[in-house]
């Protein structure tokens, strides 16, 4: 039971997925195929491939046969051949039908089995200059990402010799396959964050922005103030206020709630944790000052939200 009498939820809230280790590989990087994202999620105890899990690093994919359905957050995605999806750490992701694997035949439908590629990284792994260059710390502005025909040729070659290099060491030292591996990375991501129409113009509060953001992503379960962001920052919430605006058209209060309430939309399509555990999770005293909050920002209670906006029952409910 939970603290305030209601039962806990039968499935727990969506999974964390930690950076997996593979012995011998470089770190801070890992190239695999759908199976082999199955049995990473499988170490982690997930107990299905489609189980809503959420990445503590960037994660690329992309298919060159097949299909692949996605949910990252509250969009529904479909991969195709040629598309990229990229999802930012502490995103949440599910994949709908990964599909049997390379060497098994593609269907037209997204059911069929994927040829995929993942491409797992920690910003770490790459220098920071190409971290800056690449705006890492921004989400995608579209899911997925398409290349333009003329910019798709580089995008794909970039790919290939990233895999070769990240399979083969050949006949270079550890330490030099590593910085090839690193640069070649770089150069991919560089491509794909630099897509025509794919870049947002600089705004001078954009330091100012940045560093709230992050505070908020950090604390939003701790503190829903714009004063206690402002002081843990050195900033004035008229500062914040003013960055915010400029970032995104809404000011730092009404930043601090979208977060809240994307977390809670999260975690009532991607889980069947209680309302009771969602508010505790989020910080909330009580229940019902949740359940008003999310009602006053979205227009409907969570349970609707979570009723209407389902699309496949979470995984272990019938």
């Amino acid at each position: 039971m939970s603290r305030n009498g209601q039962p806990v939820a039968r499935t727990p809230l969506v999974a964390d997925f930690p950076f997996p280790t593979t012995p011998g590989g470089p770190p801070g990087i890992e190239v695999t195929d759908p199976a082999g994202w199955s049995a990473r999620l499988a170490r982690l105890g997930v107990p299905a491939s489609d189980s809503p899990v959420r990445p503590s690093f960037h994660l690329l994919v992309t298919v060159r046969h097949g299909a692949l359905r996605c949910l990252v957050d509250l969009t529904e995605c479909r991969i195709d051949p040629g598309h990229w999806l990229w999802v930012r750490p502490g995103q949440v992701l599910r994949i709908l039908d990964l599909g049997a694997g390379p060497g098994a035949e593609a269907g037209p439908e997204a059911g069929a089995a994927a040829d995929a590629v993942f491409v797992l990284f920690q910003a770490s792994f790459l220098d920071p200059a190409t971290v800056a260059a690449a705006r890492l710390d921004r989400r995608a502005w579209r899911l997925p990402l398409l290349p333009a025909p003329a910019a798709r040729p580089a995008v794909e070659r970039t790919l290939e010799l990233l895999e070769d290099e990240y399979r083969e060491l050949r006949d270079l030292p550890l330490e030099v396959h590593v910085e090839v591996v690193r640069h070649l990375l770089a150069v991919l991501v560089l491509r794909l964050s630099h897509l025509p129409g794919g870049e947002r113009r600089r705004t001078p509060g954009d330091e100012t922005f940045r560093r709230f953001r992050q505070a908020v992503e950090a604390d939003h379960p701790r503190t829903h103030r714009v004063e206690d962001y402002a002081a843990r920052l050195g900033y004035s919430v008229r500062t914040l206020t003013r960055a915010t605006l400029a970032a995104t058209g809404h000011g730092a209060k009404a930043f601090i709630d979208d977060r809240l309430v994307l977390e809670a939309k999260r975690l009532l399509l991607h889980s069947d944790s209680t309302t009771a555990t969602i508010a505790d999770r989020l910080g909330f005293p009580a229940t019902t000052v949740f359940t008003r909050f999310f009602h006053h920002r979205t227009g409907e209670t969570p349970a609707a939200f979570r009723s209407r906006a389902r699309i496949t029952p979470p995984p272990g409910e019938g």
